[in-house]
């Protein structure tokens, strides 16, 4: 299912488009925002996959809205105009639609963002990710990070000294990672096992790990096995 946001001033163009994603069962409307201030707020609180976003909205324009946000979910842009549509994407839009939105134009754009999802390479050791904390920006090199560990809808991510929160939960950042270098311990962390320091016996053939950084994280049972099989010579 992808979580969809609209952000649409007019009523009746929000209805339009309400209307014509019932028809795509993959599309799931949390949210409908009429301004640009309510937009940031719903797109920061319930961190949709994509978002429909009106270019002119009556306090601030759609890119303005962007550069607020803390997390950057797939953009699907919407308006009346065109002037805009080489300026949109720059801000990881998928599509630029006109209106009056046609049933058969939004399914392509849906389309696209299916595929766009099945083609995101698994991320190797030697990538580097953007994390937006507030006001504050970093870029972390993965094989810095030592630990994700997850805080409701968000995913603290230590490296560096630093624990930075990124708006993205935790089963998200995992479809990315290469399983043979992060590896999930429980429900709530992954590990970077470059960073494993000490391994101990813990309750019930558990095990207890210390991380490069002092960290100690305890490893759920289930878990407890696979990672004695992925260590193994």
């Amino acid at each position: 299912m992808i979580k969809s946001i609209i952000v649409e001033d007019s009523e009746l163009a929000q209805i339009e488009l309400v209307n014509l994603l019932k028809s795509n069962s993959q599309i799931e409307v949390i949210g409908i925002a009429e301004n640009g201030s309510k937009a940031i707020q719903l797109i920061n609180d319930l961190n949709p996959d994509l978002v429909f976003m009106d270019i002119h909205l009556p306090d601030m324009d759609g890119f303005e809205v962007l550069n607020e946000i803390n997390v950057l979910p797939q953009i699907i842009f919407t308006t009346a105009y065109d002037e805009y549509a080489i300026k949109s994407f720059d801000f990881n839009t998928i599509d630029y639609l006109l209106k009056p939105i046609k049933a058969s134009r939004l399914t392509k754009a849906i389309d696209k963002i299916k595929s766009t999802e099945k083609d995101k390479p698994t991320l190797t050791i030697d990538n580097s990710i953007f994390i937006k904390d507030s006001d504050n920006y970093y870029i972390a090199q993965l094989k810095d990070i030592e630990l994700f560990h997850t805080e409701g809808n968000y995913t603290k991510i230590f490296f560096n000294d630093k624990k930075p929160l990124l708006h993205k939960p935790l089963n998200k950042i995992e479809q990315r990672l290469d399983p043979n270098l992060f590896f999930r311990i429980n429900r709530q962390e992954i590990i970077n096992i470059n960073h494993i320091k000490k391994v101990d016996k813990w309750f019930k053939g558990k095990l207890k790990l210390t991380l490069t950084n002092g960290l100690e994280v305890e490893v759920s049972d289930r878990q407890s096995v696979k990672l004695k099989q992925l260590l193994s010579f």
